[in-house]
């Protein structure tokens, strides 16, 4: 017996060992991937790229506020200059003319291979002479400082054509000569990240870095700045923020619900041996059930450890049971697991048919729910059997609670005689459901986010005032090849820039006006005469203008450079701002590439999706994609909300198959399973009577109810078949204790102030409470007390 007992505790603590190691190498995060398939379709692969590799995901928008606008425009140029040589960034923007000197570089380099105004018309003598005359009536105006630079050598202008055809729709307000708010009181500043606004880790960092930086140039500039603050936003920036909430958020419920419980334990056992017994079972599933998702999972979100403190509410009631059910003695310990056992492995088993079904979900977040829950309340339950009873002292003794308890019983007995009010009850929540159908269930994706709404006006004002693309229109275009992509892409820009000019669309962006297709590269290199015919026809071309040919050796000298150069491709951009941007929109998938280019909504903010593919029809484009992002995040998310309500149902069904296999009554299945239906429909039609719509996570609360409330069922279905005909004092005592701190463990998620944790403890709560009463109400009494 004692090399028994040295066995089952080796072991057990080999496995904790084992766990503890995976998870110190398990990466953790948090992030909209959660709600995204596996296994998506094309539109979908878009959505997921976009939301974890996009060129929106990169970019933290930075406002400086407060002080006066010469003091503002001096913090943002010293930042701006602080940050350049990070690597962590791509790029650094204010709108001064020192930035992105290496995007210019490229562009003039490559002016005649990227430039749309270059075609073979371009470089007639009439072409040039036209070309030549207009730059230098640009020259003329006040904005020609830069025309005027690059005449010499680009007097065609194809530079500043190729610079003003970046900046498509609006753009930032400029004051004291960098970017300001289009109220005036803000300098803004716009970061491009080289990870992804997925890597939270790697944005925290970038965030980390800007703070540093600013607080720096913030001392440096003394006390006219004093009174200056930096704002940030952007999809990193909330990423880290909505990481942050949910871990601060469920660290502090975990310790209250652990709190709450131990001083529960302690009122009740009034021994610390058994209390530190009765919480062995609980950290052993929550080590476990974490090590099992970073095991079956690339990632862990941090959403599963939030469920984790939900866990301890139902895996300590085991140890409740095993405690107060075996009596005063360790040698009770035996007749426990032949009288008792029986029945708490029911009501595991049954939880884990319900949680199972969760992990035939395409969602990952819900696949990783499922399998936390069915690895650390089989843990929970194996300690409680296997260890907690080769861990008793010989010499224990647990506080009796049978006076407890038959007061408890003669509320039972009240509450068995109220069975029809339940019923009543349960058919009153079913009206309320039916007659609010359509409004019982949230499918908006926003629903479940911990961004405060003041963060998300920051980042709606932000954005406009940066002109940033708000990401939520995307033409896609697909091929085999990359070339054949830019080239799709390139076919697709007649049809936009005609949506431009009818006002259907504001701007947009597209890899093909950064690398275009080998194919256009070479038809403007074709375009550039050799240079002893440039030189004749920029001679001819020059007769009625006031410059000299002379002037323009440099241009004659860059052009047959630039003729005879190799076409550009992506590879040649690797390790570049401009090919992180290409990057971010030329995806491969599959066996083919996707070209993805995100464009500008009107004033309106919304764009006619009809007439953007009527105008891809009328130029060709075929197989084109448009996607409302927003619109198709939400129907995403309603596609798998409804796939978790069926796999729920479906889960419901198979326990209740479970049940009838076992017990092989369907009048004892329906007494425990009637009393755990009308706990959840219960719930569900208060919630909606106050004006709350279910989301995902409610839906997980009411698996829960069901998992809890099993339990309880089947111990009053247990006591009925006694020969008392009802359940024993001390059996319901532990109902109740474990009730009590089952709404320990969820009830502090409900005042989080985190929606996806909130809406587990506001449904479980209350859920696993009724659970108990309609239970109790429920119960067979076969003979008199």
């Amino acid at each position: 017996m004692k090399d028994n007992r040295i066995f089952f505790i080796a072991t057990w603590l080999v496995i904790l060992a084992a766990c503890g190691l995976v998870i110190s190498s398990a990466k953790f995060t948090a992030n909209l991937s959660e709600f995204l398939p596996r296994s998506p379709t094309a539109q979908q692969a878009v959505l997921n790229e976009q939301l974890r590799q996009g060129l929106l995901s990169r970019q933290i928008m930075i406002g400086i506020d407060g002080g006066n606008a010469a003091i503002r425009a001096k913090l943002s140029n010293d930042l701006v200059g602080k940050l350049q040589g990070n690597a962590i960034f791509t790029s650094i923007n204010n709108g001064s003319s020192n930035n992105d000197t290496r995007i210019f570089h490229y562009i003039f380099s490559h002016r005649y291979l990227l430039s749309p105004t270059v075609d073979p018309t371009l470089f007639t003598v009439k072409g040039l002479h036209n070309a030549i005359a207009n730059s230098i009536d640009i020259l003329a105006t006040p904005g020609g400082d830069m025309t005027q630079s690059l005449f010499p050598s680009d007097p065609t202008g194809a530079t500043v054509q190729m610079i003003k055809s970046m900046g498509d729709g609006a753009r930032p307000m400029i004051r004291n000569g960098v970017w300001s708010s289009r109220s005036g009181m803000s300098a803004l500043v716009l970061a491009q990240t080289r990870a992804s606004g997925s890597d939270t880790n790697a944005q925290q960092a970038a965030i980390k870095s800007i703070q540093t930086a600013f607080a720096v140039v913030k001392s440096e500039a003394g006390p006219p700045a004093a009174n200056t603050a930096l704002m940030m936003t952007g999809v990193g920036v909330i990423s880290v923020a909505s990481r942050d909430t949910i871990v601060h958020a469920a660290e502090l419920m975990s310790t209250i619900s652990i709190t709450l419980i131990i001083i529960l334990l302690l009122l009740v056992y009034r021994s610390g041996i058994v209390l530190i017994l009765g919480l062995l079972p609980v950290f052993s599933g929550v080590i476990v059930g974490i090590a099992a998702v970073a095991l079956g999972f690339a990632v862990v979100y941090d959403i599963t450890l939030g469920f984790g403190t939900a866990l301890i509410g139902e895996a300590v009631d085991y140890s409740i049971y095993f405690f107060i059910q075996s009596g005063q003695s360790a040698a009770a310990s035996g007749e426990w697991a032949r009288k008792y056992w029986p029945t708490i492995r029911l009501g595991v088993l049954t939880s884990v048919i319900g949680f199972s079904s969760l992990l035939f979900s395409n969602l990952p977040g819900l696949s990783q729910l499922g399998l936390y829950a069915i690895a650390g309340l089989l843990t929970a339950a194996a300690v409680t059997r296997v260890a907690l009873p080769t861990l008793l002292p010989g010499n224990f003794q647990s506080r009796d609670l049978s006076s407890i308890g038959e007061k408890l019983l003669r509320l039972s007995r009240i509450l068995s005689t109220m069975r029809w009010g339940v019923l009543l009850l349960l058919i009153a929540a079913s009206v309320v459901l039916i007659i609010h159908r359509d409004k019982i269930w949230n499918y908006d994706l926003s629903a479940l986010s911990p961004i405060p709404s003041a963060e998300q006006r920051l980042y709606t004002q932000m954005r406009a005032d940066l002109g940033v693309p708000d990401g939520g229109y995307l033409l896609v275009v697909s091929a085999p090849t990359i070339n054949a992509t830019l080239a799709a892409a390139e076919k697709a820009d007649n049809a936009l820039e005609e949506l431009i000019e009818n006002h259907v669309i504001a701007g947009y962006e597209s890899p093909a006006r950064y690398l275009p297709s080998v194919t256009l590269q070479q038809a403007r290199q074709g375009a550039i005469p050799p240079e002893d015919e440039l030189q004749k026809r920029l001679r001819e071309s020059l007769l009625g203008l006031p410059v000299k040919a002379s002037l323009f050796t440099p241009f004659i000298k860059e052009a047959e450079m630039q003729r005879t150069l190799k076409p550009i491709t992506l590879a040649d951009l690797r390790g570049n701002g401009i090919g992180i941007l290409v990057n971010s929109m030329l995806v491969r998938h599959g066996n083919g590439w996707y070209a993805i280019l995100p464009l500008k909504a009107p004033g309106s903010g919304i764009v006619d999706a009809q007439r953007v593919r009527n105008s891809l029809a009328q130029h060709h484009v075929d197989g084109a994609m448009f996607i409302d992002l927003s619109s198709e995040s939400n129907q995403l998310y309603k596609d798998y909300l409804r796939n978790g309500i069926n796999l729920s149902l479906s889960g419901v069904a198979f326990i209740a198959l479970l049940l009838l296999l076992v017990l092989r009554s369907p009048m004892r299945v329906l007494r425990i399973l009637l009393p755990l239906i009308a706990a959840v429909l219960t719930v569900a039609a208060g919630l909606v009577l106050l004006g709350y719509e279910l989301n995902i996570m409610n839906l997980i609360g009411l698996m829960l109810i069901v998992a809890v409330g099993s339990n309880y069922a089947l111990f009053f279905d247990q006591g009925d078949r006694q020969v008392h005909g009802e359940i024993a004092p001390r059996t319901l005592a532990s109902l109740v204790i474990a009730n009590i701190a089952t709404v320990m463990g969820f009830g502090p998620l409900a005042f989080s102030g985190v929606p996806v944790l909130q809406a587990i403890g506001a449904t479980v709560a209350p859920g696993v409470v009724l659970a108990l009463l309609f239970s109790a109400s429920f119960s067979q009494r076969t003979a008199a007390a």
